[in-house]
């Protein structure tokens, strides 16, 4: 049986996250991962979560919790680190389990700040996850990070 290999690359699109809703970009950044487009997201550091700083943060640490008194190579990781942490809450937004959705993932790369590649190139921003109308408290992906123990922004 011979696996056909689309000899095209897909297009490669990219997205700031800068002041933008997490659940929000994420979702639309698995959905155009799904469709066959190559996702560059940058400053995930400057990703918004909604809520008050000690709900969010404890939400967190209950999930760091989360361990196996089994074998610790089959124990889950948790992401500290602000492009990880992004990274999966996009492949949260997948189907994670079946080979389209780990194609799709394997097809978004995640960065904090902007790389000197994509320096002085134009980004896409996602209109709707825009937090400018938010109304809540709300912290940053940098934040949270340095609460559960990540690299400090």
């Amino acid at each position: 049986m011979k696996k056909i290999v689309a000899s095209l690359s897909p297009e490669e699109e990219v997205v700031d996250a800068s002041n933008l809703i997490l659940g929000r970009m994420a979702s639309y950044v698995a959905k155009q991962a799904l469709e066959g487009k190559k996702m560059v997201v940058l400053n995930a550091e400057r990703a918004i979560i909604s809520g008050t700083k000690a709900r969010v943060v404890a939400r967190a640490k209950t999930k760091l919790k989360t361990r196996t008194l089994g074998n610790q190579e089959k124990a889950p990781t948790h992401p500290r680190r602000p492009d990880n942490y992004v990274r999966r809450v996009i492949r949260g937004m997948l189907p994670w389990k079946k080979s389209h959705g780990k194609q799709a993932f394997h097809r978004v790369i995640v960065y904090v700040g902007v790389p000197k590649e994509y320096e002085g190139k134009t980004y896409n921003t996602v209109s709707h996850a825009n937090a400018s109308k938010l109304r809540v408290p709300f912290i940053t992906v940098a934040q949270l990070a340095e609460e559960i123990g990540g690299i400090p922004a």
